[in-house]
């Protein structure tokens, strides 16, 4: 484990840790009235409305696409470099506690983590609880898996892939790995960039059982009786033979210890794993506008530059 900040100087990290204190600070300040919760029909309306909007760069909208494989369908977006040229392919899977989409939300992220890596970054739009609960949302990110497998080197001039998944996102990341590496395709990713991801939705670890009652466990699951289910819980899975992988966490994150926890089992399979966890920083503190975000995303970014160019 790493702070992920290793490069700086303590006057910098002290910098970058103070004024993520005061964002997070301000973002506790502005929390106001709490609206429906998504347990219910205005809630979750609510709630989706806010992330209905694209967030693509202006006149670079990204190309969707209708993946296949297996006789299942799944829509995506594709996001290419502004430069042109693609070395590679990043399979982006959103998060939203498995019941918030768009994958258009990401375009902006996408765009740069497209550029950054000279990638083609295919999005998923997977289907969302609680109308589809599991296993519709690992379906449909196996189905884009496999997809990219068969047609990437047609599509986009080469073969090379990795997955990166957030949150949700990263236990759907997971799911799709442990599927394709039972099939026998456990070389179709070079690398997974996962960043803090939910690994145990039984409740039955430490980690897991801190998230235990949160609604989007009932909404894609609540109607399998055991939950430990590896295309469930990641957590609980065979992790033997899975690609070098990146885990991002921050230390305020009620997830770490779940992140914690697959560290630990990856590590103990064998696998090459990277944990990186960010000081005074909460969940999904990538998206925010500051320097320990910007420091996080360039270092996923430099990690997967390195997996994709054979480094």
């Amino acid at each position: 484990m790493e702070l992920g900040l290793r490069q700086l100087a303590d006057d910098e990290l002290g910098a970058y840790i103070e004024e993520s204190r005061r964002f997070n600070a301000s973002l506790q300040a502005a929390g106001g009235v709490p609206g429906p919760g998504p347990a219910t029909t205005e809630g979750l309306r609510e709630a989706r409305s806010k992330r209905a909007v694209s967030s693509s760069p202006p006149g670079r909208p990204p190309v969707e696409r209708l993946a296949e494989a297996g006789g299942r369908r799944v829509p995506v977006r594709v996001t290419v470099p502004a430069g042109g040229e693609v070395r590679a392919v990043c399979l982006n899977i959103h998060g939203g506690g498995f019941y918030l989409g768009p994958s258009a939300r990401s375009d902006a992220r996408n765009a740069r983590l497209a550029d950054a890596l000279a990638a083609a970054v295919v999005s998923v739009d997977y289907r969302l609880a609680p109308e589809h609960p599991w296993p519709a949302a690992p379906d449909d990110c196996q189905t884009a898996a496999l997809w990219l497998r068969e047609h990437a080197r047609r599509l986009f001039g080469t073969g090379v892939l990795a997955i990166v998944g957030s949150s949700a996102g990263a236990n759907l990341a997971m799911a799709t790995l442990l599927r394709l590496r039972d099939q026998g395709l456990a070389g179709s990713f070079v690398g997974a960039a996962l960043l803090f991801g939910a690994y145990d939705l039984s409740g039955r670890s430490p980690g897991g059982r801190l998230y235990a009652e949160e609604f989007f466990i009932q909404a894609y699951a609540g109607h399998v009786a055991d939950r430990t289910d590896p295309d469930i819980s990641p957590l609980y899975g065979d992790l033997r033979d899975l690609p070098p992988s990146l885990l991002v966490v921050g230390a305020l994150d009620f997830l770490l210890e779940d992140n914690l926890a697959m560290a630990a089992r990856l590590s103990a399979a064998g696998g090459d794993v990277d944990l990186r966890v960010y000081p005074e920083s909460v969940h999904g503190f990538t998206s925010f506008p500051t320097a320990m975000a910007a420091a996080a995303t360039r270092g996923v970014e430099s990690w997967l530059g390195k997996r994709l160019t054979g480094g």
